[in-house]
């Protein structure tokens, strides 16, 4: 019988409204007062040739570069599988397919917005510029986009069907759909925090190194649970885990200022963890589909450097100065997805 593998998270890179492809938001984060801003872009010409990336939209450009960085820290060449999520995939470029469909019918549509508008363009792309040519699939289940990519990966790799992955969490919110959303109270409401862009790729790994991130215990998703389902669902993953409630020295939680957001959060951490801090993590990097990533991005830096930012805490009473070892990653989308993520700083970090 095959021994079940250990996941590690090996690297981990993000493109957003913080400064692209840094951790330098640990110490210095961009604090922003607008209700909506775009990610701060690198130049991409330091890692696509410009006869390619002229050719790419904003969110392709954003997706291969973190890519590529997170594999050239890894130094693995060929992932064994590339899962990418993504609530809106190439929102952008179908913008202005559909644009000029309005605008000019069906006589002098240009083809390369249509073939770079589709959801899983995103993977192909990755896999063809890395030609990489195993497994490629790519969720399109907005909020729960990501939980579902590292799901997929957790269970192959548990699995020994796959002992690395490539996860990629990308989105775009142009102005025209922000302003959609702003209309029917999803983002943009009074209090809420800044609505950004994501682009987040992180490499899964099963190769016990000092320089990974963290280690990857256990994951559990859910559909409309009750208190008493999630509390369930908790035990497993302590039990599973081999460690107690009491072990767990941290909640990461997606609160975003939005009431009818918080109120699914707040009900689970008032019953479930009332003397554990919580933390936050959309007052910096901002709320969109794939913000969830980020929030696990902020966990993997956070237990490796074995420093938790004081911005981070929900509740400033909470703030603790020791190492924080094991962090729960806790996700919720539209109050009917629910997904909790164990992560566990590496021994010897």
């Amino acid at each position: 019988m095959k021994t079940k593998k250990r996941v590690y998270i090996q690297t981990a890179t993000q493109i957003s409204n913080q400064q692209p492809l840094s951790e330098s938001w640990i110490d210095e984060p961009i604090i922003y007062k607008e209700d909506y801003v775009r990610s701060i872009d690198p130049n991409f010409r330091d890692f696509i040739a410009p006869n390619d990336a002229r050719r790419m939209g904003k969110i392709l450009k954003r997706a291969l570069v973190t890519s590529l960085k997170a594999i050239s820290l890894s130094n693995i060449t060929h992932p064994d599988a590339i899962i990418t999520g993504t609530g809106l995939g190439c929102i952008e470029n179908t913008e202005l397919f559909l644009d000029a469909l309005c605008r000019d019918g069906e006589n002098l549509l240009k083809p390369t917005y249509f073939m770079q508008s589709t959801h899983n363009t995103i993977s192909s792309m990755i896999a063809i510029y890395t030609k990489t040519h195993g497994y490629n699939i790519t969720y399109a289940h907005r909020g729960i986009s990501f939980d579902s990519a590292v799901l997929d990966a957790w269970t192959q790799i548990k699995l020994n069907k796959i002992n690395n992955a490539l996860i990629g969490a990308h989105d775009e919110l142009t102005p025209s759909y922000f302003t959609l959303l702003k209309r029917i109270k999803y983002m943009g409401v009074k209090g809420m925090n800044v609505c950004s862009e994501s682009a987040v790729s992180i490499m899964f790994n099963t190769e016990q190194k000092n320089e990974n991130l963290c280690e990857m215990l256990s994951i559990k998703m859910m559909y409309k649970p009750t208190i008493e389902k999630i509390e369930k669902e908790l035990d497993d993953v302590l039990e599973e885990s081999n460690i107690i409630k009491d072990d767990i020295d941290a909640v990461m939680i997606g609160v975003n200022g939005n009431q009818e957001n918080d109120k699914y959060y707040y009900s689970v951490t008032d019953r479930l963890f009332k003397e554990t801090p919580i933390l936050h993590y959309k007052h910096i990097f901002g709320e969109n589909y794939s913000a969830p990533a980020l929030g696990f991005y902020a966990v993997c830096h956070c237990l490796k450097n074995k420093k938790i930012p004081s911005f981070l805490f929900l509740n400033k009473e909470q703030v603790f100065e020791k190492q924080a070892k094991t962090i729960l990653v806790f996700n919720q989308f539209d109050g009917k997805n629910y997904t909790l993520i164990l992560l566990k700083a590496v021994c010897g970090n």
